[in-house]
């Protein structure tokens, strides 16, 4: 089997391999087989969880104007989040239950977050969201059509810029707690829309890896819930591109 390489942790390039490894021996038949429809098809049910719960942290935010109202909420979705993407990452047969419920605790933290950031910025929560999926659907349709072709080296370049922006985000956060801040970057100004525009550009690169990755795993045969687990690394890179697309949209009205 050919090594398959994405940035996306949830779907690492051992994923398949291993399933495969596991299964030496073992025939899966057709019915229980990953497909890219099912898989199409449980993407669409964790947005729907995850835009359920958002809306509900949105409009407790929205109607109180109070950051204490839903601070419990998003702390209690960015933890659990966490912890069940971890979950699901390591026990991959148990995605059919973990991923769902990993996409209502961010629903939590998006809601929240979204709802914050639109009333200092009206309207940038639907910009968003509109601009998330806007870039997801022309990106399935570039991959699709083979306009974005997956080599060895187009892999190997997002990986390597993804890995950086995580060790920088991590090196920015230690560093706060020393009273060391990045203002350029983080600002509105030219270096900062510029750093928000790579960003964005290098997250959405890494749906057409996301893509690829789940496209070899319904070659390869991989098991019926592997479609659950596909699905949630789709979910792991639209959170991280919509909040980086806030991110880059508040710079900007920032500058108005």
């Amino acid at each position: 089997m050919a090594l398959i390489k994405t940035s996306n942790p949830a779907l690492s390039n051992k994923t398949f391999t291993n399933l495969a490894d596991a299964q030496y021996g073992v025939t899966i038949d057709a019915a229980n087989r990953m497909t890219l429809s099912g898989t199409v098809n449980k993407t669409g049910i964790l947005l729907v969880c995850a835009m359920a719960t958002a809306a509900w942290t949105w409009r407790m935010f929205l109607q109180s104007r109070d950051m204490a109202e839903v601070a419990p909420l998003m702390i209690v979705g960015l933890i659990g989040g966490l912890i069940f993407s971890m979950v699901t990452i390591f026990k991959k047969e148990w995605s059919p239950i973990t991923a769902p419920i990993y996409a209502l605790l961010e629903g939590l933290v998006l809601g929240g977050l979204s709802a914050v950031f639109d009333v200092r910025y009206p309207g940038i929560g639907i910009q968003a969201v509109s601009l998330t999926f806007g870039t997801l659907f022309v990106l399935l349709i570039a991959y699709s059509s083979g306009l974005i072709k997956v080599t060895q080296k187009f892999r190997l370049g997002i990986v390597a810029a993804t890995g950086g922006i995580f060790v920088f985000y991590m090196l920015e956060m230690v560093l706060g707690f020393f009273g060391i801040q990045f203002n350029s970057i983080n600002g509105s100004g030219l270096i900062g829309i510029g750093f928000s525009l790579i960003v964005v550009a290098i997250a959405a690169l890494n749906l057409v890896l996301d893509f690829d990755f789940i496209e070899q795993g319904v070659q390869v045969g991989a098991p019926k819930y592997m479609e659950w687990y596909g699905a949630f690394g789709i979910m792991v890179t639209l959170v991280w591109l919509y909040i980086e697309i806030l991110r880059l949209l508040s710079k900007l009205r920032s500058r108005n």
